[in-house]
């Protein structure tokens, strides 16, 4: 069988991280969701998704198909039902098409098919903060997809360890003298990542391959720290996709990290505010802040955003993608893609400057800045135009 992840009706509600990538490639507790399809059908994936995004993730056909939402995960339930899925099958869940079985160039018209229920509780990333607020279902669930029937690395005699059975070490990784306490979650710590000394883990976390908690770091669970990224003072609820720095010491809470991003020393941001209101958001589907139902909610920063040292962000501050931001005070709740500037004032930062720093970031990481790239940065430039301010 051939499985395709397509986009479905959230795409717009999780930009900026749909911007630049497809649902399927969105990073909630260990694995992105793609890799966790993957991992439980034991097949490769492609994907529909915008024909801006088609040349880096292009759909791969087949004569028999499952097509399934990008933005619903898997639960036993629902692989059960995918797995069993049949000819001019669809499964509903609300308004929302799950998934369903397509021939291929089938002309496919739900009102033709067998209409299923979704099976058991949908697990759903619908908004931006999902990815942050439930985070810790994701990592619970992914520790087991990958620990099951494996053992783990020894944990070294330095460390202060509450909870052992829960915590999880491949091959690779190394920490000493810190304290992990997995009595609230599991920890995993991926291949070849590093946690220095003097640090502190309340779990739920994971720790992907080659990331770094650096010294006398600070992290309360659910956090998510993916690949090749570096993280040190303090952090609490955070989902960072990957290739990510918050290096230094600062504060960052509620709050969600594209790849490629990078903030400066001291940066915090608050995820309450002062009078304890419900958090309004930056909704690009309404072209407006909307209420998300949350006390506490942080920053959502799209891909290769970057912030000076000191740098304030408010309560439910959004970010597009590829924006600088320095100076004093609290720059605006809502930062357009491609914003240079800060609180005194924004232009639009060019692609010409923006692409050279894309270049060399990732040729840092012996990764290519390639011409797919290029053309979806320039894409977003153009789409988001509307919201910059010369």
């Amino acid at each position: 069988m051939n499985y395709i992840l397509f986009d479905g009706s959230s795409r717009n509600q999780l930009l900026p991280f749909t911007f630049t990538r497809p649902v399927a490639d969105i990073r909630i507790g260990i694995l992105t969701i793609r890799e966790k399809w993957e991992r439980i059908l034991g097949s490769t994936t492609s994907t529909v998704t915008e024909d801006y995004l088609a040349n880096k993730w292009p759909m791969v056909e087949m004569e028999q198909n499952v097509m399934i939402n990008a933005s619903f995960l898997p639960t036993p339930e629902f692989i059960a039902q995918i797995e069993n899925l049949e000819e001019n099958e669809a499964i509903f869940f609300e308004e929302d098409i799950v998934a369903f079985y397509a021939l291929e160039d089938q002309e496919v018209d739900f009102s033709a098919f067998k209409s299923l229920e979704l099976a058991g509780e949908a697990f759903k990333i619908e908004h931006t903060w999902d990815i942050f607020s439930k985070n810790a279902e994701a990592i619970a669930a992914d520790f087991e997809l990958l620990t099951m029937g494996r053992d783990s690395q020894h944990i070294p005699d330095s460390n202060n360890v509450i909870c052992p059975e829960n915590i999880f070490i491949e091959e690779g990784a190394t920490l000493e003298f810190v304290t992990l306490n997995a009595s609230a979650g599991p920890i995993y710590i991926g291949a070849h990542a590093e946690i220095m000394e003097g640090s502190i883990v309340r779990g739920p976390l994971a720790l992907c391959d080659h990331a770094v908690l650096k010294l006398g770091s600070k992290v309360y669970g659910p956090t998510t720290i993916g690949p090749h990224s570096k993280v040190g003072g303090e952090v609490s609820n955070v989902v960072i996709f990957g290739y990510s720095n918050k290096g230094h010491d600062g504060f960052l809470g509620n709050s969600v990290l594209g790849e490629w991003c990078n903030l400066g020393a001291d940066t915090n941001n608050s995820n309450l505010k002062n009078n304890y209101a419900e958090v309004r958001l930056w909704d690009y589907e309404l072209e407006g802040f909307a209420k998300t139902g949350l006390q506490f909610c942080g920053l959502m920063m799209g891909d290769h955003s970057k912030c000076g040292i000191n740098t304030m962000f408010n309560t439910g501050t959004v970010v597009g993608v590829s924006s600088n931001i320095f100076g004093s005070g609290f720059p605006r709740n809502f930062i357009p893609s491609f914003s240079w500037g800060g609180s005194a004032g924004m232009t639009t930062y060019k692609t010409s400057k923006a692409f050279e720093v894309a270049e060399i970031v990732m040729k840092r990481r012996n990764i290519e800045f390639s011409e797919d790239d290029k053309e979806i940065l320039e894409h977003v430039f153009e789409e988001t135009k509307k919201w910059r301010r010369d």
